[in-house]
């Protein structure tokens, strides 16, 4: 797997850098994106837990993949710039889980039958 930064854009305004970047993976298949993230904290020397790839798309018919990745000043910064479901594609949090089932509504009682007289 080889690494190559197309873009390095810095956004002071939400804490971060912006990184466009390229991966060739000609005897694998497209790689994980912890895989990515881990080589490219490597490469930008900032430690993964601050660093997260917003999207990351394959090319068809080719050995290579074009992601979208953002590293941030600091933890703090990223958790709350960046949303939920981005932080748990990321593995920096854990997915919510959803809490127990709300019962069934009970249907309602029939209303009673009035009684005949006679």
């Amino acid at each position: 797997m080889e690494l190559k930064i197309l873009e390095e854009r810095p956004n002071p305004l939400l804490q971060r850098i912006e990184y466009r970047f390229e991966v060739s993976h000609a005897a694998s298949a497209t790689p994980k994106r912890d895989e990515v993230r881990g080589e490219l904290a490597k490469l930008i020397k900032l430690p993964k837990d601050r660093l997260v790839i917003e999207r990351m798309r394959a090319k068809f018919g080719t050995a290579t993949t074009v992601g979208w990745a953002a590293g941030y000043q600091s933890a703090d910064a990223l958790k709350r710039i960046v949303a939920d479901h981005i932080q748990v594609r990321n593995g920096l949090k854990e997915k919510a889980a959803k809490g127990p089932a709300a019962p069934a509504a009970e249907a309602p009682a029939a209303p009673p039958t009035p009684k005949k007289e006679g």
